[in-house]
């Protein structure tokens, strides 16, 4: 294992990282906010010398790059991204607590949106802006924009693409590495901007459309306002829900769409079958809600943003979806574990594997009923080898063993059993509004410090999707053999 590049890749993350933080730095000083403005200035110079100086002292003599060392560099950059983050929230005091401040700027990195704030709307410009910044680097992966802007060709960028990118299967678009980030970067950001341009339209001013599409793009779902979207108008509402569910789809779809590659996007099985679990959930909680709001406009515009929200794990809300019916909780609940597309920035179990589980498991039926029968699980068009297969079955496996275990280390907390799960579902999945005391129009506040610690983790091991912590965690990589 390279330790001196996998260190090397680490402090040039934290030197991004620093460079990003002008950004809030910049509205801190527009909106006069003195301390925060400082706060910054002297977290993001100390970030830059500190992570500077430290890569003189470490120069890597080879540059060799294994797979192992792509787990073990991410895994590592965004603990380190979200500690150097967590930063300005603590030395400002708006954050007084170091363990809340680093809750919620995992939260922020890995896209979940799960606060520990009771009242967001006392935050300073400058805090709000980085809070919602930080969906927008973790949505596509901080070490991915470094790839993008990078100039050397080593095959260190798949590696990374490959440990960082969310979901099962990940290839690239060019044959560069470099050039796939470029791609990927240039979509996220184009759809941004053009969320912004319609959020303005509806009555946002500048600072609010920039801050919710950010909380958008990065599917994380961190706002200015304690009631999140509510009190926003439909159309506000109708935008976001849509903007949602376009970074919930595989950004590999939109490269095929620019180079015109239409009939492949409309084969696109992950897709349809996306699109079919969203249609299908938003018809049965718009019914099911209908009596709540007494109106089918009204239910309907509940349901579509909630659903939305919720399959790809934005965290967003527009009501109390704890006091909705059971059958329309339940419907959420699952929600949360299938997620959206691979190759996008929503979390969950992703859409993909939950299709090729379905056909390996309709495939073992058939051959019980016909052994001799000759039938492969075919996925996008192509056969899926029985080593990929069985790679999804043992990552669903593992990432249930991982649920029980968070959720066994929570219980100490002893809220009851509805907080609890759905606590660790909405983190483990990177959705941030639960049931029970940490629903929609709650926070985390009261989860005692251990118990934010377990959930942070649980984040951190959602994001990155379990392989990449267990790794930098088991002894066995570190030993030389």
């Amino acid at each position: 294992m390279n330790y001196k590049l996998i260190l090397s890749t680490i402090l040039k993350v934290v030197k991004v990282e620093a460079v990003l933080m002008i950004l809030p730095l910049i509205a801190s000083a527009i909106y006069r906010e003195t301390t925060v403005f400082y706060t910054f200035l002297i977290t993001m110079v100390s970030a830059y010398l500190l992570s500077f100086i430290l890569e003189r002292l470490v120069k890597p003599s080879s540059q060799g790059f294994y797979s192992k060392d792509g787990f073990i560099t991410v895994a590592f950059s965004w603990i380190a991204v979200s500690i150097i983050g967590s930063l300005p929230f603590y030395i400002s005091g708006e954050i007084p607590s170091f363990i809340d401040a680093l809750f919620e700027t995992v939260s922020g990195f890995t896209t979940t949106g799960a606060s520990i704030l009771k009242d967001v709307e006392s935050l300073s410009h400058g805090l709000l802006l980085w809070r919602s910044f930080t969906h927008f680097i973790g949505g596509m992966g901080v070490l991915v924009f470094i790839m993008a802007i990078t100039s050397k060709t080593t095959d260190r960028p798949i590696h990374i693409l490959r440990a960082e990118m969310p979901g099962p299967i990940v290839s690239k678009l060019v044959p560069r590495s470099k050039d796939t980030a470029k791609i990927l970067y240039l979509i996220y950001i184009s759809l941004t901007i053009i969320c912004i341009i319609f959020l303005l339209f509806g009555g946002m001013d500048l600072f609010e459309a920039i801050l919710h599409a950010l909380g958008t793009a990065g599917t994380g779902g961190f706002g200015m306002k304690n009631n999140s979207i509510a009190g926003y108008s439909p159309y506000i509402q109708w935008v976001l829900a849509i903007f949602m569910l376009l970074f919930g789809v595989n950004f590999n779809l939109y490269y095929l769409l620019l180079i015109k590659k239409v009939g492949a996007v409309l084969k696109s099985t992950e897709l349809k079958t996306y699109f079919i679990i969203v249609l299908v959930s938003i018809i049965t909680i718009t019914i099911n809600v209908y009596s709540l709001y007494g109106n089918f406009m009204g239910a309907l515009t509940a349901s579509v943003f909630q659903t939305s929200s919720i399959i790809t794990t934005t965290g967003y809300s527009t009501a109390d979806f704890n006091s909705w019916p059971t059958l329309s909780k339940t419907i959420l609940f699952a929600l949360m574990f299938i997620g959206g597309c691979s190759g996008s920035t929503a979390g969950g179990i992703k859409v993909s594997r939950v299709v090729i589980l379905f056909k390996k498991i309709r495939l073992t039926l058939k051959k019980l009923i016909h052994p001799n029968a000759v039938s492969v699980v075919k996925f996008e068009g192509e056969k899926i080898e029985d080593g990929t297969s069985l790679e999804i079955g043992n990552y669903v496996s593992l990432y249930f063993i991982c649920f029980a275990i968070i959720t066994l280390l929570l219980s100490f907390n002893n809220f009851d059993f509805e907080t609890t799960v759905s606590s660790v579902a909405a983190c483990f999945n990177n959705v941030g509004p639960a049931f029970g005391l940490a629903g929609p129009i709650s926070s985390y506040a009261d989860f005692n410090g251990f118990s934010k610690l377990v959930l942070s983790f649980a984040m951190l091991m959602g994001r990155l999707e379990i392989y990449p912590l267990l790794l930098a965690l088991s002894p066995s990589t570190w030993i030389k053999k």
